[in-house]
């Protein structure tokens, strides 16, 4: 049994992230602890800041103000070989896989073990081989290039990339966007099933409640930075699943069931 949060130290700390793209602030004031383990969902509407998220936890995005933290060192303060170290433990499913289309499949999950170095192509072989079966896709693809391959077949390759290194921190962008229903019920199987297999942390962004309900222990909700006044925090919701249907917040409530009166209303006071 994983131990309670309040017992155990966060492995990702968000510190009054503020990060701004010209005159456009996404993220503001944004404090955020991420424990190991956990599998966390954030959710909320397009252009609420939830892939800059994703990036600003692997340093890919530096933020405008504020820090992050991975197991409580800055990674502002990290030289690049450091940083480079440290995103060999993190394992990172782009949305539309992000595949290298000039590569073979073999090649793609080969990928990051070859740029780690030090292992013999026999072990690069087998951890593709074995990682490929574990996303449920027989090794007879490994010669395939992506552009052969169907959506939902991208997206396990990907996950088998992601997987090739042991992460111990996994971040999924969208995993199920674009996948038909039993697709998307596959890769929330496998989700659930590299949590299982593994220690690992994981944190999802998505719109799919289907996924928040099967795969999340915990859930954050974002606004739109844009929408909010000054004093309104942009975390509308932190907790359980199971607390999303009766949430204090209107706005939670909304999302969860899909509703667009408000929205619409709102759009067109704004036109």
């Amino acid at each position: 049994m994983i131990p309670e949060t309040a017992s155990r130290l966060p492995i990702i700390q968000l510190r009054n992230i503020t990060i701004r793209f010209g005159s456009q602030t996404v993220l503001e004031g944004l404090n955020l602890d991420i424990f190991p383990q956990d599998t966390l969902c954030v959710v909320g509407e397009s252009g609420c800041g939830k892939t800059v998220l994703l990036k600003l936890m692997v340093g890919l995005l530096q933020p405008t103000s504020g820090e992050v933290l991975f197991e409580g060192a800055p990674l502002h303060t990290l030289s690049e070989t450091a940083l480079t170290q440290l995103r060999l433990r993190i394992g990172f499913l782009f949305q539309q896989a992000a595949l290298f289309d000039s590569l073979t499949v073999f090649d793609n999950v080969a990928f990051g073990l070859r740029a780690k170095g030090g292992i013999s192509e026999a072990t690069i072989a087998a951890t593709v081989r074995e990682r490929l079966l574990e996303v449920g896709l027989p090794t007879t693809v490994a010669s395939k290039m992506p552009a052969e391959l169907s959506g939902g077949m991208r997206k396990r390759v990907g996950l088998a990339r992601a997987l090739a290194l042991d992460p111990e921190v996994m971040l999924y962008d969208e995993p199920t966007t674009g996948l038909d229903p039993i697709m998307t019920d596959v890769i929330n199987e496998l989700i659930l099933q590299t949590r299982l297999r593994r220690p690992v942390t994981s944190v999802i962004v998505t719109h799919e409640l289907r996924t928040v309900q099967k795969c999340a222990s915990r859930v954050v909700m974002l606004y739109p930075r844009s929408r909010l006044s000054a004093a309104e925090p942009q975390v509308l919701y932190d907790g359980p699943p199971s607390g999303l249907a009766t949430a204090n917040d209107p706005r939670v409530r909304q999302f969860v069931e899909g509703e667009a009166r408000d929205r619409l209303q709102e759009m067109r006071e704004n036109e």
